[in-house]
């Protein structure tokens, strides 16, 4: 009898350790490189103006503009001589990759915080509220040659990874990775009553400024919004300095980008544009989807028609370049294509009135008059080729860009005679 228990105890025993040996793996990887918690809610400050490395969205308010330097911080660029524009300061800013502002406050993503920043005096730059652990957990993309480790949430936040061996369990959760489109970009609806508490830099300034095309941050009322792959984070501004999270929903799948216009959110996604009502502005309420074939594909609207641009390629998974013009019904249900135009490879686009700003990928900035949707290709008035575009900001004449190589200031006040002011290059190391 004790023969058979020693016998049935060493079986156990060689199971258990086939188990082990059969769900642990070793293997080389991307490992993560942290940064904890406590550091991160220190990180958040003003330093001396910097070269654009990779610079991501852009947005504009009282004469300056805001560039986001991917997952690192974001430079402010003073527009108040247009043909000279220069960086004043950078703010650092740990994981922003989306900014908004409302009246003097900046509002940045930090990973998965949300912090409130104080820009009414450019010399006394400051955090001044915080709301923690409400955006979605994202980390870096990886190196696509190598899997990724187990990532311990319990360490801080993914800033980097490191390729090295690691051993660990077979089974691990999966965490979903920060957008991987060179740059990204926001649209806002304009709101131009004055604003308590002034503006950037102690001027009057404007209640918010405005992005370009490829936002997932959007203000509309006393509310910001922020959006991820399938879910809508809300946010009380009605306190400039004390946002509130007002909790979340469920918008979709593969979101993109948003829009706002209207009282009515336009979010483009990989497969369609989906819009959503704000009457009540803390629970957007499903209106339509236009479907399309799978792309990427930044949306804006203007005068009852919205502007899609549909790009291809591995990360798109799609070969479609193109953009599509649809007709808006007034109840935003019965949506109608018009038109359908070849695009080299499209990424953000802008209107203003008739005349349409987009960002061809390689092929450049193409500007058209599209008064007559179905002969828009016949009255492109003007191209820019040889820049890698990606975002724009039509604003008041002025065209705000931003492309592979830097930041490009137009002004397109002339339409026969459009223009380029001013340049910031892309620090080449």
């Amino acid at each position: 009898m004790k023969k058979l228990y020693i016998i049935s105890f060493l079986l156990i025993t060689l199971t258990m350790s086939s188990c082990r040996d059969t769900y642990t793996e070793v293997f080389t990887a991307n490992s993560p490189v942290y940064m904890g918690y406590e550091e991160l809610r220190k990180a958040v400050k003003p330093s001396q103006a910097r070269s654009l490395e990779k610079p991501g969205k852009i947005y504009f308010k009282d004469n300056y503009l805001f560039v986001v330097e991917d997952r690192k911080g974001v430079h402010i660029v003073s527009i108040e001589i247009p043909a000279s524009p220069q960086i004043l300061q950078f703010i650092e800013v740990p994981g922003c990759v989306d900014i908004a502002i409302k009246g003097s406050t900046l509002y940045a993503d930090s990973y998965i915080d949300l912090v409130a920043i104080d820009v009414s005096d450019l010399n006394n730059i400051k955090e001044v509220a915080r709301v923690k652990d409400v955006l979605p957990y994202l980390v870096p993309p990886a190196d696509n040659d190598y899997r990724m480790a187990e990532v311990d949430k319990e360490k801080g936040v993914v800033i980097d990874w490191e390729i090295k061996k690691v051993r660990q369990d077979m089974d691990y959760e999966y965490y979903p990775i920060f957008p991987i489109y060179p740059i990204w970009g926001g649209a806002k609806e304009m709101d131009y009553t004055s604003s308590s508490g002034g503006g950037v830099g102690g001027s009057s300034g404007s209640s918010f400024g405005v992005g370009g095309s490829m936002a997932r941050f959007g203000l509309y009322k006393e509310y910001l919004y922020a959006v991820d792959n399938s879910k809508c984070y809300m946010f009380d501004v009605s306190n400039p300095v004390s946002p509130i999270t007002a909790g979340s929903q469920s918008v979709g799948w593969d979101v993109e980008t948003m829009f706002i216009y209207d009282h009515h959110m336009f979010l483009g996604t990989m497969n369609g544009m989906i819009i959503l009502s704000l009457e009540v502005p803390l629970a957007p309420k499903y209106v339509s989807t236009f479907n399309h074939v799978t792309s990427c594909d930044p949306v804006v609207v203007s005068d009852g028609y919205a502007y899609v641009t549909l790009r291809g390629g591995q990360v798109c998974r799609s070969t479609t370049n193109r953009l599509d013009v649809i007709r808006l019904a007034d109840d935003y249900k019965s949506n109608q294509m018009v038109a359908t135009y070849v695009m080299n490879s499209p990424y953000g686009l802008g209107i203003d009135g008739d005349i349409l700003f987009v960002c061809d990928g390689d092929a450049g900035l193409k500007v058209y008059n599209v008064e007559d949707k179905l002969t828009i290709n016949s009255h492109q008035l003007a191209v820019f080729p040889n820049i890698k575009t990606y975002d724009v900001i039509p604003f008041n004449g002025l065209l705000f860009m931003i492309g592979s190589d830097g930041f490009h200031l137009y002004d397109y006040s002339d339409l026969q005679n459009i223009r380029l002011l001013g340049k910031i290059p892309v620090s080449i190391n």
